[in-house]
């Protein structure tokens, strides 16, 4: 048996009252994942642990069966594994975004999701004018980069900047939770309001403002951590091999210590225009030869924080027609049956625009078992699916050990 996980990012919603009270999951067609759905069993999965924030980091840990509590050591060591950026004893890693400031408030989590190229150029630009021998700056994809610090203190109250669009900058900059944080801290804050003068009338942003695009004008530090001492999935559920396909370095990082192979797949970006098919055709490549694959789809996740309920039922379409009916197809002519599980990491709802820690609807679907009554995926059918609520590592259990 092999072992497949679809998963589209920020996927499940709430009752949307332009849809007529639909979710984007409800309002999209999508025959191909209802099909599935319909010959597998479904349920409800509480991916965020009770203390923790619903972040894609949080969220993959626990679809992947991690003890979150026990294994997780922020997003930014994670990200720094993708990137092939080591974290030695005594460092600490933290995601890093460049964000756009209009009005001493934060427009935007992704500076207008930013090209690749012009934020290398600003990231290199402030790694000479702010980096140190104590501070670091590493280029990443598009708004996602990374930042690492000798003898930082992880002990910060830090606002990840996709949750407070709108919001005043100076109200939710970082706060030390004890006192040997606050040199930490005052550090990283310092570095934000410096970066704001170094970038605001940057070459690159002065280019972005004359075409009417969001300017990258200050960095924002969150998720810090130091290395995380985690099994391989290959280990915890007696695997021989395993990928990873992704456009996001977090998942890419997770399934770096997941024992994973990380897959590039070129064109993939993690917005609406990634190379679906691309991504459908390494999995399926993947397959042949892997135990497991975990394929990772972000577009509604940024779909939902935009908003955007039209581009958000595009993605779920997007994914049904160009990821999941030529993997199904294809896969379903093998004599080695794939278990296929299908579900989002955590909703993102257009009307927050942000993450929420409501259950999310999966789908686990084993050639030959018998099928439960549900026959569409959406979040309110998959309340009534055989597996019922499912927390954590419970998924992956029943996915590889039924």
């Amino acid at each position: 048996m092999k072992y497949l996980i679809i998963l589209g990012d920020g996927m499940a919603d709430e009752p949307i009252a332009e849809l007529n009270n639909k979710t984007c999951l409800q309002a999209s067609n999508k025959p191909d994942i209802d099909k599935i759905a319909a010959l597998g069993r479904n349920g409800l999965l509480d991916t965020i642990p009770e203390g923790f924030a619903p972040g894609s980091e949080i969220a993959n840990l626990s679809v992947l069966g991690y003890d979150v509590p026990m294994v997780f050591e922020g997003r930014g060591s994670l990200e720094a594994a993708s990137m092939g950026v080591s974290i030695e004893p005594g460092e600490m890693a933290m995601r890093c975004n460049l964000i756009c400031i209009e009005n001493n408030k934060i427009k935007n989590h992704s500076a207008g999701h930013i090209s690749n190229a012009e934020a290398e150029e600003l990231i290199l630009f402030l790694q000479k004018e702010l980096g140190s021998d104590r501070v670091s700056f590493y280029p990443g994809v598009s708004y996602r980069h990374l930042l690492k610090m000798k003898n930082g203190n992880k002990h910060l109250n830090c606002t990840p900047p996709h949750d407070v669009p709108g919001t005043a900058f100076a109200e939710v900059m970082i706060k030390p939770e004890n006192e040997e944080a606050r040199e930490t801290a005052h550090i990283l804050n310092d570095l934000i309001l410096r970066s704001q003068i170094l970038l605001e009338n940057h070459p690159v942003n002065l280019r972005r403002a004359t075409a009417g695009k969001d300017k990258a004008n200050s960095i924002w530090p969150w998720s810090p951590g130091y290395k995380p001492a985690m099994k391989t999935l290959l280990e915890l559920y007696n695997l021989k091999s395993g990928s990873v396909i992704s456009a996001v370095d977090l998942i890419k990082g997770i399934g770096v210590y997941a024992g994973l192979k990380v897959i590039e797949v070129e064109g993939a970006t993690g917005l609406y225009t990634t190379n679906y098919e691309g991504k459908a055709q390494a999995a399926i490549d993947a397959l042949r030869t892997d135990d497991f694959v975990y394929l990772h789809i972000e577009a509604s996740d940024e779909a939902g924080h935009e908003g955007d309920v039209e581009l958000k039922i595009k993605t779920i379409e997007y994914l049904n027609s160009r990821v999941v009916k030529p993997i199904f197809d294809e896969v379903s002519t093998w004599s080695e049956p794939v278990t296929i599980a299908i579900l989002p990491d955590h909703p993102t709802p257009c009307v927050y625009k942000t993450h929420t820690n409501s259950p999310v609807p999966f789908i686990i679907y084993r050639p030959g078992e018998t099928p439960d009554d549900v026959t569409v995926y959406d979040e309110f059918a998959a309340e009534k699916g055989s597996y019922g609520l499912l927390k954590g590592a419970e998924f992956m259990k029943a996915l590889i050990n039924p």
